[in-house]
């Protein structure tokens, strides 16, 4: 035991162990102060962008949706709406909305990214709502058959089976999706705009959503196996092209035999 006694002090008594402590607790030191510093200077940027987008709100959307956001006569209220809705809306060009009708169109963005981000942080920062997704869900790296299943399942009676878009009543419509960025396509799904039911994660998953995106991107880009697809329609449209150019021809064909027997 006094043996083993005597080992031990030599080793707390050597000179390096002393500068061992101060190289530690100047490491420890500097790294909590770089840290902390960082998030002072990210709750800053935070504060600055949602500042920068409070002002553009006040500017562009405020006459139809309320100074903060609460709605108004011409517009919905936007509090809990969350940072994807704005992205949505205003990264599509829908918003800000031209004329009030059955539905808004999509047209030429008017907003920088930047600018579109710093309206979505103002407008997520009133009321918790969903947010942009991450990107991990929009590289089109999903399950194709299982994205088919779930867009035939929940989306095809509007969008049809192939995302061509459709009819529906008094004025509204599904749009195509063709062309519309994976980003957009989940935040509709989340979101739920205008005529759109809203699909949160209890009813699909994030990776089902991914999925979907998936399946989307597929069919974009592999054409239609059948030939020409007349616009993806669906079986009406081709049933009536077969109806008046298929018998049409017949019914020339029968008119030009017969004037040939006379």
């Amino acid at each position: 035991m006094e043996k083993s006694l005597k080992q031990e002090k030599p080793m707390r008594r050597r000179p390096w162990a002393l500068g061992f402590v101060l190289f530690l607790g100047l490491v420890m030191t500097g790294g909590g102060y770089a840290a902390a510093t960082n998030v002072v200077q990210s709750e800053v940027a935070s504060a600055d962008v949602v500042e920068e987008g409070r002002k553009l709100f006040l500017a562009n959307c405020a006459t139809c949706h309320g100074s903060n956001g609460e709605g108004a006569i011409g517009g919905p209220s936007l509090i809990g709406v969350g940072a994807a809705s704005v992205d949505f809306q205003v990264g599509t060009g829908r918003m800000p909305g031209q004329a009030s009708g059955p539905q808004l169109y999509k047209k030429p963005v008017q907003f920088t990214e930047e600018q579109i981000s710093a309206m979505a942080a103002y407008v997520a920062s009133l009321a918790p709502g969903p947010a942009i997704p991450d990107a991990e869900y929009l590289d089109g790296n999903g399950d194709t058959t299982h994205g088919g299943e779930l867009f035939r399942i929940n989306c095809a009676m509007c969008h049809n089976a192939v995302g061509a878009g459709g009819a529906l009543t008094e004025g509204k419509f599904a749009p195509s999706l063709e062309g519309v960025t994976a980003k957009h396509v989940y935040e509709a799904m989340v979101t739920g705009p205008q005529n759109m039911p809203v699909f949160n994660d209890a009813n699909l998953t994030p990776e089902d959503k991914e999925d979907i995106i998936t399946y989307l991107k597929y069919i974009e880009e592999n054409g239609s196996v059948g030939g020409f697809e007349l616009g993806s329609i669906g079986p009406v449209a081709e049933g009536l092209f077969v109806w008046i150019f298929g018998l049409g021809f017949i019914i020339a064909i029968t008119v030009w035999l017969g004037a040939k027997a006379n």
